[in-house]
């Protein structure tokens, strides 16, 4: 059993809090029995409380706001890769990794995929992973503009501007655009048609909750 917070493995985790280090040795980590249990992919590595190290010492490479009682670490390369879907959400410069993660997941649960823009936040983040609840497994992400299909048709979420959103015609497949969450999306980025979610007293909708609502729209075509 590990005793020592110097051990290799310990470190490895501790370096995997950073987006840098992920990028660099193509690794991420998850933490506690139900994020293991979703992984689709053999890990690197599982570290278990009270089995393989002290419980204090992984508590101590956690991110989690309850000691996980295991975490484990597993290759970027094993999640999904790139494919084309009738639906997907390409984001723009969305920083917050809670609302990466919620669109991920909110992407499996209507079959789409998701495109990341530079200045994304990292979808293998701890808060990210925790906020897919799993859904990073069966959610293909691409680059955007990169993987973006050229057929595709262009909505464009905006919170003032365009047809209401219940009032487009989808066809497929189809690339709902959403911005960043203080800026919103650039007048420079191409569209096919803006499109806005009517709302009665708020400034503008999260934009996770934009997504949500963009392929629900979708999904009742």
């Amino acid at each position: 059993m590990i005793r020592s917070r110097d051990n290799e493995r310990l470190k490895l985790v501790r370096k995997l809090h950073d987006r840098r280090w992920r990028e660099k040795l193509g690794l991420f980590f998850v933490e506690g029995e139900d994020a293991v249990a979703a992984a689709t992919a053999e890990p690197v590595d599982v570290l278990r409380a009270g089995e393989d190290v002290d419980p204090e010492l992984l508590a101590q490479v956690a991110t989690a706001a309850h000691p996980p009682r295991v975490v484990a670490v597993y290759r970027g390369a094993d999640l999904p890769a790139w494919e084309e879907r009738p639906a997907a959400l390409a984001l723009w410069r969305v920083a917050d990794p809670g609302n990466v993660g919620t669109l991920i997941r909110t992407a499996d649960a209507f079959g789409a995929a998701v495109l990341l823009s530079a200045g994304c936040a990292d979808p293998t983040s701890p808060k990210a992973l925790r906020a897919s609840a799993g859904s990073i497994w069966r959610v293909p992400l691409g680059r955007w503009p990169g993987d973006r299909p050229s057929r595709a048709q262009r909505v464009a979420l905006a919170a003032h501007e365009g047809a209401t959103l219940s009032e487009v015609r989808f066809d497929e497949p189809v690339l709902f655009l959403l911005g960043a969450e203080r800026d919103g999306l650039p007048l420079d980025v191409e569209r096919d048609v803006s499109a806005r979610i009517p709302i009665r007293s708020a400034e503008s909708l999260n934009v996770a909750a934009a997504g949500a609502i963009a392929l629900y729209e979708w999904s009742r075509r």
